[in-house]
C-alpha cells in the first residue's frame, strides 16, 4: 500500500468516526475523564476481537471522544446548527475521498422535493434493485455528504444503486418530518417504476431508527413496504430504556447517556419517543413487516436495541435475523472496513439482499462486480 493510499484510508477511518460522534455537539463540550487511578473501560481493547482491531484500536481510540455536555436545549436551533456546521467542516474534507476509494460515481438529485444522492458503483449493471440509504449521526448531525463513507461503502460492497436520502436534522426536522421525507424519496423510486420488491431500506445508529419507523408508517399508511431492511447499530428505543444502556455505560467508546438523551429531545417530545415511528421497538409487527437484518456489536450500549427490536419483530411472527460480534463497536463496519469482522458483516448483507431482493424481470441477482479498495 502506497503512502497516499495509506493516508487516504486514515482520512476516512477518522471521517467515518467523526461522523458517527456528531451526535455530540462540537462547542463547549466537557469531555469524560476517569478519576485520577481508574483505568478508562472503554478504552480496553477486547481480547477477543480479531488482530485487525487489535493493532487499530489505539489508533482508533484516539479519534473518539465522549462527552457528558453541556448540549444545547431541543429549542435551541442556533446551537444545534452550529455544531451541525463545525461538524460538517470537519467531517466532510475527511471523507470526500470516499468515492475514488470504493470506485462508485455519485450524483446530487432530487426525488419528491427531497434531496439525495444517488451513488453507483463504477461498474455498474442495472437489474432493477435499488438501496435506500439513510444517515446516522443521532438525528442532529450528518448529511448526504458527512455520510459518503457509508454510503460509498455499501454501493461497491452490494453492486446496487444507493439512494442516500439528505433529510432535514433535528431540531428543524423532527421526527414527523423525517419520516415524511423518507417517504417521499420511496414513493418517487416507486414512481420511476422500480417494484418494491426491489427495494432495500438501509440505516445505521439513529439512521436504523429513520428506517425502521418510516417502513411501520408505510405500512399503516397502506402503501407498498421494501423487500428488505437492513439495520446497522439501530437507536431503536430512543427513550432510554434497555439494559445495555446502563451495564454497558462504562465500556462503550463513543456514546454517552447525556449526549443521547439531548439529541433524542431534539428529534421527539418526550410523550412522542415511544410513539413506534420514533422507536421502533414499540412497534406492532403482528400486521406484516418485510425481512429485517440487524447487526451490531457486543460493545455497545445500542446493544439491547439490537437485540428488543429483533425480538419485537419475531415476537409479532416477523422474519429477523440478529447479527452480533464480538467485541464491536457502534457501527463497526465503517470505521474498520478491512478487518475480518467487517467483513463477515458484508458478506452477510450481500447474503440477506440476493435472498429477499428481486431483480427486475427475474435476471440474475448477482448484480455488479463488487469493487473493494486496494
Amino acid at each position: 500500500m502506497n503512502k497516499k493510499s495509506s493516508a487516504l484510508k486514515l482520512a476516512l477511518l477518522v471521517g467515518a468516526i467523526a461522523m458517527l460522534d456528531g451526535a455530540m455537539p462540537a462547542h463547549g463540550v466537557e469531555k469524560v475523564v476517569p478519576a485520577v487511578g481508574q483505568a478508562d473501560p472503554s478504552r480496553s481493547v477486547p481480547d477477543t476481537v480479531s488482530d485487525s482491531w487489535k493493532k487499530s484500536w489505539p489508533l482508533i481510540m484516539k479519534f473518539i471522544s465522549k462527552s457528558n455536555g453541556p448540549f444545547p436545549r431541543p429549542d435551541d436551533f442556533a446551537g444545534w446548527e452550529a455544531s451541525y456546521l463545525a461538524n460538517e467542516k470537519r467531517v466532510r474534507p475527511l471523507v470526500a475521498g470516499s468515492a475514488k476509494m470504493w470506485r462508485v460515481e455519485t450524483r446530487e438529485v432530487s426525488l419528491g422535493g427531497v434531496p439525495v444522492l444517488r451513488i453507483v458503483p463504477s461498474n455498474w449493471h442495472d437489474d432493477g434493485r435499488v438501496l435506500i440509504y439513510v444517515h446516522g449521526g443521532g438525528f442532529t448531525s450528518g448529511s448526504v455528504y458527512s455520510s459518503l463513507g457509508m454510503s460509498t461503502q455499501v454501493a461497491a460492497e452490494t453492486g446496487l444503486q444507493v439512494i442516500s436520502v439528505d433529510y432535514t436534522v433535528a431540531p428543524r426536522g423532527r421526527w414527523q418530518q423525517v419520516t415524511d421525507q423518507v417517504i417521499a424519496a420511496y414513493k418517487a423510486v416507486l414512481a420511476e417504476g422500480v417494484a418494491p420488491e426491489s427495494i432495500a431500506m438501509i440505516g445505521e445508529s439513529a439512521g436504523g431508527s429513520i428506517v425502521a419507523g418510516t417502513t411501520l408508517k408505510l405500512r399503516d399508511l397502506g402503501l407498498p413496504m421494501p423487500a428488505a431492511v437492513i439495520l446497522w447499530s439501530p437507536w431503536a428505543d430512543i427513550s432510554g430504556a434497555g439494559d445495555t444502556y446502563r451495564t454497558l455505560a462504562d465500556a462503550e467508546p463513543m456514546l454517552t447517556i447525556p449526549s443521547l438523551n439531548a439529541s433524542a429531545l431534539a428529534y421527539a417530545d418526550v410523550a412522542d419517543q415511544k410513539n413506534p415511528y420514533v422507536s421502533p421497538v414499540y412497534g406492532d409487527f403482528s400486521k406484516g413487516y418485510p425481512p429485517t437484518l440487524i447487526q451490531g456489536g457486543t460493545r455497545e450500549v445500542f446493544l439491547s436495541n439490537c437485540v428488543r427490536l429483533y425480538q419485537s419483530i419475531k415476537a409479532g411472527g416477523g422474519n429477523a435475523t440478529l447479527d452480533l460480534y464480538e467485541g464491536m463497536i457502534h457501527v463497526f463496519q465503517s470505521i474498520l472496513p478491512n478487518s475480518p469482522e467487517s467483513k463477515s458483516a458484508l458478506r452477510a448483507v450481500r447474503s440477506f439482499i440476493d435472498r429477499n431482493v428481486k431483480a427486475r424481470g427475474n435476471a440474475a441477482v448477482a448484480g455488479a462486480k463488487r469493487s473493494n479498495p486496494d
